[in-house]
């Protein structure tokens, strides 16, 4: 009598209780041998559910981090998708496969590259080699864009249909690879004369995470988030992605459609174009005010009393990249894991009224960056929001003496 479960609770029961003999210490090979014997081929979105429930169940997010590589693992030629759909060329999905397939060609090339030097003497000089697995590391570094469109575009719609669990599980994935590829690149540096011996150090210790990582995330997305997110979001939703997609950038592949489902209009909303907006010390157009709101030197996103964000500047230089994804969104959800602690520690102290203002400052590629939060409030002290402000002060900064004679940055000619 075979003893596969059919029932769909009791599979996602059991796979929940899987996932937490991991998170006790159980070996992995002894939880695939009893996960093949009870279940055969999980549906790819019992997964994403799994997920869901443990953290809605009090299991941290930061242990389904821990633990999401020992269970995709486990999961691996388990995951059933005979039921999943296909996305067209053109497709925010395709795309994002497409450039699963170009990383995947860069990480071959790297994986011959580096079994050809462990293959040879440990005092052969291989710098000519490493220099060629620099190369095609910094290629592995465009795996950010594909990141970014993923936590700036499509996690927020998962939100929106109540999918908040592996988003953040994902994200907390995405920096532990920026932070592998940090560590290779810095590696990298120091390769301009080396041995092979000394290269299969740099080699295991430091690059082979960082390609393994991203290797991961390709699996993750293509048997788990791609299946479930064609299956969750709607066309317009889709076409509202693509539509945004060109603003972050693609990477190591150029999509060749302008994709557009059939049936589906999707409007941006225009300002209007007449009358004034009465402010008490003057009043303006909603042209002229964005305007000023777009040229003024600094970056400001305003999240309303609900923890919302609502608005942003579009400068011709921005600071931190945002798009109108983020509109709607809770600020929380629009950080990393690891820093989201903070936001909400200034957040509360902002609502209590216990705080009035927090202020930051970086430096970031070579830029001197001030980081500013302001709780706003009405004249009746009730609060009504965030405002950060983000400023370049590099050049302002480094002045010196006066000025007082005019004097333009770059010639204008008429």
């Amino acid at each position: 009598m075979s003893e596969l479960i059919d029932n769909a609770r009791k599979r996602k029961d059991l796979l929940k209780h899987m996932i937490l003999q991991l998170h006790k210490g159980e070996a992995p090979e002894a939880v695939r041998k009893q996960l093949v014997r009870l279940m055969g081929e999980v549906p790819y979105g019992d997964v994403v559910e799994v997920e869901q429930e443990l953290i809605s169940e009090g299991l941290p997010a930061e242990e389904i981090l821990q633990l999401c590589d020992m269970h995709t693992e486990v999961l691996k030629g388990q995951i059933d998708l005979s039921q999943s759909k296909e996305a067209p060329p053109g497709h925010p999905v395709h795309t994002f496969k497409m450039e699963n397939k170009a990383l995947g060609w860069e990480i071959s090339t790297i994986v011959k590259i580096a079994e050809g030097i462990k293959k040879m003497p440990d005092e052969a000089e291989v710098s000519t080699l490493m220099a060629e697995l620099q190369r095609h590391i910094h290629a592995l570094t465009d795996v950010e864009k594909h990141y970014r469109r993923k936590e700036n575009l499509l996690f927020p719609y998962l939100e929106k249909h109540g999918i908040t669990g592996p988003p953040t599980v994902m994200w907390g994935k995405h920096d532990e690879t920026r932070e592998f590829l940090k560590g290779a690149i810095e590696a990298l540096k120091e390769t301009s004369q080396i041995t092979a011996g000394e290269a299969r150090t740099v080699i295991d210790l430091v690059l082979q995470p960082a390609w393994n990582s991203i290797e991961e995330m390709i699996y993750k997305e293509e048997q788990i988030l791609f299946p479930m997110c064609l299956d969750t979001l709607s066309e317009e939703e889709w076409y509202r992605i693509h539509n945004q997609s060109l603003e972050i950038g693609f990477c190591l592949y150029d999509p060749q459609v302008k994709w557009k489902p059939s049936g589906i209009a999707v409007s941006e909303a225009a300002p209007e174009s007449g009358g004034k907006i009465q402010l008490p010390s003057g009043s303006m157009t909603v042209e002229e005010l964005t305007a000023v709101l777009n040229t003024i030197p600094f970056d400001l996103t305003f999240v309303d009393k609900s923890d919302t964000v609502r608005y942003f500047t579009q400068g011709r230089e921005r600071i931190f990249e945002r798009n109108r994804a983020i509109l709607g969104r809770q600020v929380q959800l629009c950080h990393p894991p690891s820093s989201v602690h903070i936001v909400q520690k200034i957040l509360d102290d902002f609502h209590s009224g216990k705080q009035e203002r927090a202020a930051f400052h970086i430096n970031m590629k070579g830029r001197f960056i001030s980081i500013e939060y302001f709780a706003l409030r009405s004249p009746e002290g009730e609060y009504l929001g965030t405002l950060e402000v983000s400023q370049d002060l590099t050049e302002k900064r480094a002045l010196q003496g006066e000025k007082r004679i005019l004097s333009y940055e770059e010639e204008v000619t008429p």
